[in-house]
């Protein structure tokens, strides 16, 4: 459903490596009948991101076409350009229901993600929905084998798209399949053919609304495979003992100034001792936070899970750590580097 104007407006990025097909999915949001109003950012206003027929270059910051979008070229700070639309939309010079960041082939889309953790006034006009991510199911193998950013678009991903799935054999595909999982087991993975996919794929995920961390399908984390060499890689800590939730939030503080820049997501619903609801907790790279996912329901099993995606992580070590802060451990320590 469109957002009021009272609602903070749900932001999707769109990621994926060069040539992987952002610009057709893009184009298939923009011209879909779904009676909304979409605020397009682009990454760089070099590139034509939505194409020719939809991105006119323009000396103004805003471009506002007919189709319903509204276009704005990144030539400054995003933080910025992210006031500017709330601001023009609270006076109603600007009507849109939703935002759509589409990042450059090349990006990492962490400090695109950090900009809704760390500036007050964006968090109070938006929330980050999801990061979408296309694979080119043909060149993915390659491309993770040599770029570090494709790397980072898949461990980033609440979704992953596959486009041109019908450029590879079954065996090329099951084996794609099997990597990514092992390096973002919690991101559904849905084919995207020419653009053409459910938009339920896209939009209104609430893969960064904290509550949505309640609909993760347990197996579906329980596929952790690690038959690859790769640097980003994928595990679930589990437990039935409670949290003791300052233990774990100094426990993270001291994780992150160790491995903050290898830490690319994590998140969970954690059970803490003397709360009767639900902790939900996520970071990305140095930032957390943690809030109430609302009470337990009745019958319900009171258990932790956490996820955690990022390059070389000690999961052992980790573990021995989350373990020293449940109830009746002793005080929690820091994993060393090896």
């Amino acid at each position: 459903m469109p957002a009021t104007s009272s609602a903070l407006v749900p932001v999707t990025i769109l990621t994926g490596f060069l040539g992987a097909g952002k610009t057709t999915l893009l184009k298939r949001i923009l011209t879909e009948q779904h009676g909304e109003r979409i605020a397009v950012i682009e990454n760089e206003f070099g590139e034509v991101g939505i194409d020719n027929e939809l991105l006119v270059e323009s000396e103004e910051q805003i471009v506002e076409m007919n189709n319903g979008c509204i276009c704005c070229t990144v030539r400054g700070d995003l933080t910025r350009i992210l006031g500017e639309l709330a601001e023009k939309r609270a006076r109603g010079a600007l009507a849109f229901d939703r935002v759509v960041i589409e990042t450059t082939g090349l990006a990492d889309p962490a400090p695109v993600a950090q900009t809704f953790f760390v500036d007050e006034d964006v968090a109070e006009s938006y929330a980050l929905d999801a990061i979408v991510t296309v694979v080119d199911a043909r060149h993915a193998m390659q491309q993770l084998d040599e770029h570090h950013e494709a790397q980072e678009q898949v461990a980033f991903a609440d979704r992953l798209l596959l486009s041109k799935t019908d450029l590879v054999a079954d065996a090329e595909l099951d084996a794609l399949l099997g990597r990514l999982r092992g390096m973002n087991p919690r991101a559904k993975v849905a084919p995207v053919h020419f653009g053409s996919t459910d938009l339920r794929e896209v939009l209104d995920i609430r893969g960064f609304e904290l509550d949505a961390i309640l609909e993760i399908d347990p197996q579906f984390l329980e596929d952790v495979s690690h038959e690859h060499e790769e640097d980003i890689r994928s595990f679930v800590y589990r437990s039935q003992k409670p949290f003791v939730l300052e233990r774990l939030e100094s426990l993270f503080s001291l994780l992150v100034k160790d491995y903050g820049t290898d830490l690319l997501r994590y998140k969970g619903i954690l059970n803490v001792a003397g709360r009767d609801d639900k902790i939900v907790f996520q970071g990305v790279h140095m930032l957390f936070a943690a809030q109430s996912g609302g009470p337990w329901k009745l019958g319900e099993k009171r258990e932790s899970n956490l996820v955690l995606i990022g390059r070389n992580l000690p999961e052992a070590k980790f573990r021995e750590a989350f373990d020293l802060c449940l109830a009746g451990a002793r005080a929690a320590k820091q994993p060393e580097r090896t």
